[in-house]
């Protein structure tokens, strides 16, 4: 106690000594701190200027089995524009062309990036690469095979609000991608279809967990292209919403196999960005895209669809009486195409999940997207700079809505209509696809996900179609 005692006499008379004592360790740390910002500061730009190359998405197999990736900062579309525009060199040692000095600027105050493609050099190139070495091993079934329905491709031309399903893989079966050796394949394609299951009175939506699951099973008993990679070098396809929750049985396909899926939003634990793609919803039209200006469009903005979540009862509490903003619900009294002909801005707001088929929708009749939709991993957005061609609006400001889009000058707007026009040739269909249509951006997108790990096989499996 005498030892204490002496040491909190000592203290107390030498005030200073004590301010001294800790003056100098907090000075330390504040200069420290400061250095570490100014170092950052200054070095930043060898961070954002490693160009996002397709190594970026080229997952090690096992890497996801027990340590899922969380949703990555470039998720957000704009933050990737943003980070794009900020680039001038390539990792790989290419300069960018530079750009004009006189960029338009945004409502916001950012510049606008003009340009439809993150880089257009790189992703020529690579397109040719995969379009020339690419290939797929699908697992093959029999015409015989009880569930040949859910299996094969369909023979009819797909149609409804969930045909990109369908088309992809109608397509896909006839294209020079398929390999029949599965040692020369850079993916395995899983070829079950969720939309073919929700129809099948034998499976339905509740049987539709249990199915893959046995599926998994049975290929991975048959072949050993599953257990080699844990299913990271795997795919498969949905654009129903039941995609999302048809693995809760399935783990590995959800953690480890890349989903092509329509309900695409990072913001839910099943779907992990980078590693899954994003599949545009589009609705199936056979004939040429319109040619309709922006001079015959008299509504600000346009949306028609169901009440069937909170944030669409926000639009249509705050905008259902506009006489500029054109929400409506219910059966409409004129064409649907008449309102994305006649708009300036065409709104894509979030449903029952992220994604719908306004999107393409707005692209095909040149009116520019206003995408309402928190959290939506966009379709092709490691190639396309969705700045560039639409507008993303928080779902909190949609009382802002019609200050937001009038903030938009008839510059900025015919360089976003421009760029829609450019654009909407990658959110079609064809029966026989078309260089840059749909099926060709989802098979490049898969591409930069393949696997940088090959393992290689002296023997091949013999296959029967």
């Amino acid at each position: 106690m005498a030892n204490n005692s002496s040491l909190i006499l000592y203290f107390s008379r030498n005030r200073g000594l004590v301010k001294t004592f800790f003056f100098i360790p907090t000075t330390l740390a504040l200069l420290s701190t400061l250095f570490i910002l100014f170092y950052i500061s200054t070095t930043s730009h060898l961070f954002f200027n490693h160009h996002q190359r397709h190594h970026q998405h080229q997952l090690t197999p096992f890497i996801l089995k027990n340590n899922p990736l969380p949703p990555p900062l470039k998720s957000s579309p704009v933050l990737v524009s943003l980070l794009n525009v900020s680039n001038n060199s390539h990792g790989d040692g290419r300069v960018r062309n530079q750009r004009s000095v006189n960029v338009p600027m945004e409502a916001n105050g950012n510049s606008m990036n003009k340009e439809v493609f993150h880089d257009r050099d790189i992703f020529l190139e690579d397109y040719k690469q995969m379009n020339r070495s690419f290939r797929v091993y699908v697992y093959p079934h029999r015409r015989n095979d009880p569930f040949a329905n859910v299996l094969l491709p369909v023979d009819f031309e797909p149609r409804g609000n969930y045909a990109s399903e369908s088309y992809f893989k109608k397509v896909f079966m006839k294209s020079h991608f398929v390999t029949k050796d599965p040692s020369k394949a850079d993916l395995f394609f899983l070829p079950f279809s969720i939309a073919r299951m929700r129809h099948d009175r034998r499976i339905g939506t509740e049987g539709i967990p249990d199915f893959i699951s046995h599926y998994i099973f049975n290929i991975s008993q048959k072949y050993p292209y599953w257990n080699r990679t844990g299913g990271a070098d795997h795919f498969y396809v949905a654009c129903h919403s039941i995609g999302r929750s048809a693995m809760e049985k399935a783990w590995e396909v959800k953690l480890n196999a890349i989903q092509v899926v329509c309900s695409s939003s990072y913001f839910i634990s099943g779907h992990i960005a980078h590693k899954d793609v994003s599949l545009p919803q589009i609705w199936p039209r056979q004939e040429d895209p319109p040619k309709l200006g922006s001079s015959k469009r008299n509504k600000l903005a346009f949306f028609a669809g169901a009440v069937n979540s909170p944030v669409r009862e926000k639009l249509l509490q705050v905008w259902r009486n506009d006489s500029e903003i054109y929400a409506h619900s219910g059966r409409l009294k004129t064409p649907y195409a008449d309102g994305l002909l006649g708009s300036k801005f065409c709104l894509h707001v979030k449903g029952f999940e992220v994604n719908t088929a306004r999107i393409a929708d707005s692209l095909y009749y040149g009116c520019v997207p206003v995408i309402i939709a928190n959290h939506y991993d966009l379709p092709f957005a490691d190639i396309l700079n969705w700045k560039s061609f639409s507008i993303v609006v928080a779902t909190l400001d949609i009382p802002l809505l019609k200050k937001i889009l009038k903030g938009i000058s008839s510059e900025e707007y015919l360089l976003l209509q421009n760029n829609v026009l450019k654009v909407r040739k990658h959110f079609q269909w064809h029966v026989f696809p078309s260089d840059y249509d749909a099926f060709y951006m989802v098979m490049y997108d898969l591409w930069l996900r393949r696997s940088s790990v090959r393992v290689q096989w002296s023997t091949s499996l013999d296959s029967n179609w």
